[in-house]
């Protein structure tokens, strides 16, 4: 049984040097200050040991006025940090964390003189997300008492605090930094020692792959951004991301995560290397992926590559009624979203019966809406009342756009494609909502194929704000405009992007999630620490197992294997895992148990 509190003893680790005061290592100390600790500040520089008090006397200075400190509290933390630019500053403490630049030589020789500074007990850790923690320990006097403590930037606001052992590491060592974490407010999660641990180990191949696809002019910046931000739900898109980090930082973490696991998809993009070599290294530089006011501002641009006011596209074809094809979930969300924009929408399916079951669940879903608040019930009757079910897609001869949201079959949609050929007037759009399948496919089912585009919606219609437009090599130009217009008229975000496998996020979200199950497969960590780790250190509304299980297993694996065919890339080759699951039936939440188990409705 557990002590109570008031019997817990104080922690050890009550002397703590920061070897390194950059960003990272002046957070760190403010979060040791502020939670009680005698905090040494150490640095080669004396300007930026200034800086680290400067900043804490700051920060204190803020949470005061915001009534998060008291002067005496703020007096207390500020007392508490002192700083240096000699190493045997560090004699004292308890606890050293380095976080000074990656590079083996530059950390070999901070642990070497630490060797001959602090006692035989203290503690040794590295603040490393790209450096073997092994390598680093072994050439320690003291093995045993080598770890890594990785924190997040910015430390005072990110819970995350991963805690590395490598196989010479004492587990009381790791204890009591486990301790300490959760003494700060931190959530600690255990890892073994490999490139990037969990979250970055996760995060820079997704970083890496959005770096490829740009390099690849597959979609603009801006569009690969916006579509993972309103896609996934992320806080920021992947470029605008790395320019935060640092192109030049995940270039590092990603040449350390390739050297171990020589997976091609890890191997950093060309353009990291290019924009680094130049100079051009993100906000920190004032040019990265992005231009920004100043160098290590927050603020974007314009420059050569910010698309024109109003996406300069030529003028497009009038669409006033909308025939949408399909009974479930994604065909009723998307005729909602048309009626709710003033379109008239015809409702067509297989039957009549289906045609009015989808129509009955927009009706629930409008009124849910009135429910909260979001529309009055006068506006949900006329919406409702634009929609007109259909029993046969002959009732989409005179619409203006037919959009199909049937199974995700190709020959169930190429066999639509050629009905909506037959039925549609001349002029009329045909758009699919594949989120896998060749929209050119659909295309050359048709005798029109320059009228076939994709709108890729995303589930719920209703709420999803991003809309993927996939071009095929035959798509017309005032096709794409028209579809540009139609998306801003319904309020979605359209993102442009080409006719090939995943279109943009699925392309970077399905590889993130492979590699995730490839961590629990290899047993590196558990499902809960994975997921928390990506959504206390990456910003991420879900961890990966649970955004599997909602998702479902089966729509994974067959995303999952379109991707590999289409790329073949090794890496991309679904994890056994995965495969194994799905052929269990465990498909997720839809059948109560995927990578987790659920109570049954």
């Amino acid at each position: 049984m557990a002590a109570p509190l008031s019997d817990t003893p104080p922690s050890p680790l009550q002397t703590i040097a920061v070897v390194g005061l950059g960003t990272m290592g002046t957070g760190i100390a403010e979060v040791l200050a502020r939670a009680g600790r005698q905090v040494v500040g150490i640095d080669i520089s004396e300007a930026q040991a200034a800086s680290c008090a400067a900043a804490l006397d700051a920060s204190t200075a803020r949470a005061v006025q915001r009534g998060r400190l008291t002067e005496e509290e703020r007096a207390g933390t500020l007392a508490r940090l002192r700083t240096s630019t000699d190493l045997r500053a560090a004699a004292d403490a308890d606890l050293v964390i380095e976080v000074a630049p990656e590079s083996y030589e530059v950390k070999h020789q901070i642990f070497r003189e630490l060797d001959g500074i602090v006692r035989p007990e203290t503690i040794l850790a590295t603040g490393t997300n790209a450096l073997s923690v092994t390598r680093l320990a072994a050439d320690s006097a003291r093995p045993e008492r080598v770890l890594g403590l990785h924190f997040f930037n910015p430390a005072p606001a990110m819970k995350l605090v991963e805690v590395v052992s490598s196989v010479l590491t004492a587990p009381a060592a790791v204890s009591a930094v486990t301790d300490l974490a959760l003494d700060l407010g931190k959530e600690p999660v255990a890892v073994g020692d490999r490139p990037g641990f969990v979250a970055d180990g996760l995060l820079f191949g997704y970083l890496n792959q959005a770096a490829a696809m740009y390099e690849a002019k597959y979609a603009s910046r801006e569009d690969i951004d916006a579509a993972m931000r309103l896609g996934c739900g992320l806080p920021m898109g992947p470029l605008a991301l790395l320019d935060l980090i640092g192109i030049d930082t995940a270039r590092t973490v990603l040449e350390a995560m390739y050297a171990e696991s020589q997976d091609r998809l890890h191997a950093p993009a060309p353009i990291l290397k290019q924009l680094s070599e130049a100079g051009l290294t993100g906000r920190k530089a004032g040019r990265g992926f992005y231009s920004y006011e100043a160098p290590g501002s927050a603020t974007v641009v314009p420059d050569t590559l910010t698309p024109p006011e109003g996406g300069g596209l030529a003028g497009g074809r009038p669409v006033s009624s909308v025939g949408v094809a399909g009974s479930g979930t994604m065909a009723s969300g998307i005729a909602e979203v048309f009626a709710k924009a003033g379109y008239t929408v015809v409702l067509a399916a297989r039957s009549a019966e289906k045609a009015e079951t989808a129509k009955a669940r927009i009706g629930k879903s409008l009124a849910r809406s009135v429910d909260k608040g979001r529309m009055t019930a006068e506006a949900a009757a006329e919406t409702l009342e634009r929609i007109t079910p259909a029993g046969s897609y002959d009732a989409f001869a005179e619409v203006d756009l037919a959009v199909e949201a049937v199974a995700e079959d190709l020959e169930i949609k190429r066999q639509l494609f050629a009905t909506l050929d037959k039925v549609c007037k001349p002029g009329a759009i045909l758009a699919t909502t594949t989120s896998s399948l060749p929209v050119v496919a659909c295309a050359r089912a048709t005798s029109r194929p320059q009228d076939v585009i994709g709108m890729h919606f995303f589930n719920p219609a209703p709420a999803m704000k991003l809309v993927e437009v996939v071009r095929t090599v035959l798509t017309a130009d005032d096709v794409h405009a028209t579809v540009r217009a139609v998306c801003a008229k319904i309020r979605k975000h359209a993102v442009d992007c080409g006719d090939r496998a995943g279109f943009i996020v699925n392309a970077l979200l399905f590889p993130y999630l492979n590699n995730a199950i490839k961590m629990v497969q290899d047993h590196y960590a558990s499902l809960d620490d994975i997921d928390a780790a990506m959504k206390l250190g990456g910003g991420y509304p879900m961890g990966p197992f649970e955004l599997l299980d909602v998702v479902g297993l089966d729509v994974s694996l067959a995303i999952e294997q379109v991707l590999h065919r289409e790329f073949r890339e090794p890496g991309l080759a679904p994890a056994p895992l995965l495969e194994h699951l799905v052929a269990a039936g465990c498909l997720g939440r839809k059948t109560g148990r995927g990578f987790r188990e659920y109570a049954r409705r």
